[in-house]
């Protein structure tokens, strides 16, 4: 096993709680987690990444667990999300990294990528599209309208808080284990997640990453082409984002290329990681 640090990083104004782990002179791979988890969700790829040299840090994002939580709805736009992790970066004395991003945290690397490539050498898109996709998507495939009709329960105030809560966070857990594959997420993981939701502001926080698109988050996206590398790596049974939306985003990008992977949803780093773990590897080499 590989030693794990833990610490409050500043940056952008707030501290982000953050795992690090690997070689200090490893070069440098940040993993972004999504909703509803927390650094915790790439514990594979971080042991993975660790062990094979490269030094790998994963911060709890604005909002989540540890890190910290401001109240307006205005601190969550993608914009001040991609500074956080820009200011990562050179706190931990780098000037670039390579971005790892899952979800939410894949829209942020998408939007780093976009606004400062200087600070990525490489991005990963784990089951998360080019923000810009979506719309296209949502025109030419309303099932997609659908799958994303969450994201207007999320706008409401205090509800979905109070149901997030309620039960031990039954909710929560269910929205991944019941659109996951069966068997994989132990059961002492729910002990983990319902820790990190518990903390005093968190499912506010987290939630204000959905209600800061109404403050025009998404429309902060860059219209430039990104240009780093970038490897899409799609779970092609995720329930919640259509292969549509993979596929689109190629267009976003001078140089990209799509990896579907099998018998996997959208939590493919938990179900499939060591496929995922070898195209991550494959592709820094």
């Amino acid at each position: 096993m590989q030693e794990v640090d833990f610490r409050f990083v500043e940056t952008n104004g707030i501290e982000l709680y953050t795992a690090i782990a690997g070689p200090e002179d490893g070069e440098l791979v940040v993993l972004l987690h999504g909703f509803p988890e927390f650094s915790y969700g790439f514990h594979h790829q971080i042991e993975a990444l660790a062990a094979s040299g490269y030094r790998v840090a994963a911060p709890d994002q604005r909002g989540y667990h540890l890190s910290d939580k401001p109240e307006a709805i205005e601190d969550y736009t993608v914009d001040k999300l991609s500074d956080d992790i820009a200011g990562l970066i050179e706190a931990l004395g780098e000037t670039s990294a390579t971005v790892i991003g899952h979800d939410w945290g894949g829209a942020v690397a998408w939007h780093l990528a976009s606004a400062k490539p200087e600070c990525v050498k490489k991005l990963v898109a784990i089951n998360i599209p080019h923000p810009a996709a979506m719309p296209r998507v949502l025109m030419k495939n309303p099932s997609q309208w659908l799958k994303s009709s969450y994201m207007a329960f999320f706008q409401l105030p205090e509800v979905p808080e109070q149901l997030m809560a309620a039960n031990n966070y039954e909710m929560m857990q269910q929205a991944m284990q019941g659109t996951a594959n069966p068997d994989v997420f132990m059961e002492k993981e729910w002990g983990y997640y319902r820790h990190a939701w518990s903390q005093p502001g968190a499912l506010t926080g987290m939630l204000n990453w959905y209600r800061a698109i109404r403050k025009g988050s998404l429309l902060q996206m860059p219209a430039s082409r990104v240009g780093v590398p970038v490897r899409i790596i799609w779970g092609i049974g995720d329930q919640f984002l259509s292969p549509m939306l993979a596929k689109e985003s190629l267009k976003f990008c001078e140089d990209a290329e799509l990896v579907w992977v099998g018998e996997a949803t959208h939590w493919v780093h938990h179900e499939q990681p060591e496929i995922v773990n070898r195209l991550i590897e494959e592709f820094l080499a």
